[in-house]
């Protein structure tokens, strides 16, 4: 019967999951933080707003992890 097959598509890594997460994370904050400057905010106050945007709008398992 075809519903108990075995799938031939390989597992989920998490240390791929993981690898995956912090580079959205990383690029969605530089991007973030790149429009904060452009309107006139400092570096480092840019970069702190664009890391609690992110874990208020991607509030997923490793959010918080830098």
């Amino acid at each position: 019967c075809s519903l108990f097959k075995k799938s031939d598509r390989p597992k989920e890594s998490s240390a791929i999951a993981s690898d995956v997460e912090a580079t959205f994370r990383r690029r969605w904050i530089d991007q973030r933080v790149g429009q904060i400057v452009a309107q006139g905010s400092t570096p480092e106050a840019a970069r702190t707003q664009a890391e609690a945007e992110f874990r208020e709008k991607y509030a997923f398992a490793g959010a918080g992890k830098k």
